[in-house]
């Protein structure tokens, strides 16, 4: 049975509010959470490599050097040269330039602009085939966090043109 991208990546969070809520309760660094959300996400894509902040294209440093201005406007990026990008998970093949899906990840808030761009950028630049944007609720929002608002906590980038 096919089951969508989205559909794995649904069954991912409500894995990570299952067995690591905590987490997410004490609103721990984001880094803790994708970490166990890519956890989740390996099971759910074990025929990929699954990783967090993950800065390679084969050996080489995945870079955005086209999209450097643009994404940097205002805003500090991963290095100092701002051209090396370190996604917060990605579903991938390592050593190839086989590259899955993308996912930024926010505690508390929707995906900003820069996020967006960068999401759209992954897939025009590097040949990710899908990108989400990720939001994770935590501390005192948790209260009013209900199951069913989790299809609206992750959002899908359209390539933009």
């Amino acid at each position: 049975m096919d089951t969508s991208v989205k559909q794995k990546v649904v069954r991912a969070y409500k894995e990570l509010l299952r067995h690591d809520f905590y987490l997410l309760q004490v609103a721990a660094n984001e880094r803790s959470i994708t970490h166990k959300f890519a956890e989740y996400l390996q099971r759910e894509f074990p025929s990929y490599d699954v990783d967090c902040e993950y800065n390679r294209t084969g050996i080489e440093p995945k870079t955005l050097d086209r999209l450097k201005s643009e994404l940097s406007k205002g805003v500090p990026l991963d290095d100092e040269d701002a051209t090396t990008v370190f996604p917060d998970i990605i579903v991938h093949h390592r050593g190839t330039r086989n590259n899955f899906l993308v996912i930024e990840a926010k505690k508390d808030v929707k995906a900003d602009p820069k996020d967006e761009k960068k999401l759209s950028a992954y897939k025009e630049k590097l040949g990710y085939q899908h990108a989400y944007a990720v939001t994770f609720p935590t501390g005192p929002k948790l209260n009013r966090f209900k199951e069913s608002q989790i299809d609206s906590l992750i959002v899908e980038q359209p390539v933009t043109t």
